[in-house]
């Protein structure tokens, strides 16, 4: 899986810092999502962040395929 926040991010001209103070998830919970160093995502977390993004889980996540 691949994690595209910060894609969005930028095209939206924001930061995670932003991000994070909108939505009320720590930084460092923010970092670890944009850099995959989580294994997981609860629904709500998820739901947040779309709707400050303005987007679906499909613009911010990617499922990579095994081969590449």
């Amino acid at each position: 899986m691949k994690i595209l926040i910060d894609d969005v991010l930028k095209a939206q001209n924001r930061t995670r810092y932003w991000l994070a103070k909108e939505t009320g998830i720590t930084r460092l919970n923010i970092s670890n999502l944009c850099s995959g160093k989580t294994n997981a995502i609860k629904f709500p977390v998820l739901e947040s962040i779309c709707k400050v993004l303005d987007c679906n889980p499909g613009d911010i996540l990617k499922l990579e395929d095994e081969s590449s």
